[in-house]
């Protein structure tokens, strides 16, 4: 007979997922020193919301009353091209396609009507960067990858460029073994970060981070920062690259995640001289436009200026 675990393994991969993994719903008290130094003192502009909801990111029963375990899904976003680096800005590869928090949370709502066929009566939450859930934390538990020196998730077998989808259940299920860490001695994402943002291992430093500043940030980027863009209008791979368990990555199988037409085909001079409304046309359900584009506007000016004064 096949246990339920095994069923939700097998339809996870069917939908698309490359990793499942299970774990008792338990408090993470364990990680509240961690969560509030890293709350303490900073600014988060754009990120209020990441204390406002603490408690229920460290108590999964205060979102779903009655959980058991909570369910930890990846999904891959490596692309099988990158953007032409010739005469063009960088664009952090998890924005080349579609908007992931509707692809994830659309799989993962498939994958919880299966859990309500299981199990009549039992209750699920899916999450896809859409709540106060520690989606890293939890995933480590589920045994799908550790929290990386660059606090990014890491697969061991496929590497970290994985979207996170977290289901919370009201059924018990056999929890997997939480990985290990197996980033050792080796410290080459912290040392290729461009700002810094990585100086104490485990610990990004937000304030330091050019994906927070270029993608969420809306107020003034601090000047030690602005000089730093580098050609860099949305995100920052760096970190990422640099990683070793990133030469196992392989291609996604997403169409949703290829490369948006419109996106392959912009080199500078089209990217400079984009009206506001073609920006909404071409990147209307992407996270480039989910930044907007006087955000764009605003990094495209930094890069530039930075080469002109170089």
């Amino acid at each position: 007979m096949i246990s339920p675990t095994d069923q939700i393994r097998a339809q996870a991969l069917t939908l698309g997922f490359s990793h499942c993994g299970f774990a008792r719903a338990e408090a993470l008290e364990s990680w509240r020193p961690f969560y509030e130094e890293f709350l303490a003192g900073r600014d988060f502009t754009g990120m209020n919301y990441l204390e406002r909801f603490a408690e229920q990111r460290l108590h999964p029963e205060l979102l779903l009353p009655g959980v058991q375990s909570v369910i930890a899904l990846l999904m891959n976003y490596y692309p099988e091209e990158r953007l032409p680096e010739e005469e063009n800005f960088i664009v952090s590869t998890y924005a080349y396609g579609h908007s992931y928090r509707k692809v994830v949370q659309e799989r993962l709502q498939q994958l919880i009507s299966l859990l309500e066929e299981l199990v009549p009566g039992s209750r699920s939450l899916g999450y896809a960067d859409s709540g106060p859930v520690l989606e890293k934390q939890w995933a480590q538990r589920c045994g799908v990858g550790w929290i990386g020196k660059h606090s990014i998730l890491v697969n061991p077998q496929e590497g970290s460029f994985f979207f996170i989808g977290i289901i919370l259940t009201t059924i018990p299920l056999e929890p997997d073994t939480p990985a290990v860490d197996h980033c050792g001695n080796c410290t080459r994402c912290v040392d290729a970060c461009p700002t810094n943002a990585l100086h104490t291992p485990y610990r990004l430093d937000i304030n330091r981070c050019l994906t927070y500043h270029s993608n969420i940030n809306k107020g003034e980027i601090p000047e030690g920062i602005r000089g730093q863009f580098r050609e860099r209008i949305y995100g920052c791979d760096s970190c990422q690259d640099a990683c070793p368990y990133n030469r196992k990555a392989v291609p996604h199988r997403e169409p949703a995640f290829n490369l948006l037409p419109g996106l392959a085909a912009l080199r500078k001079p089209e990217w400079l001289s984009m009206p506001e409304e073609e920006f909404n046309r071409l990147f209307e359900h992407s996270e480039i436009g989910h930044m907007g584009f006087r955000r764009l506007r605003r990094n495209m000016e930094l890069s530039e200026g930075q080469r002109e004064s170089g």
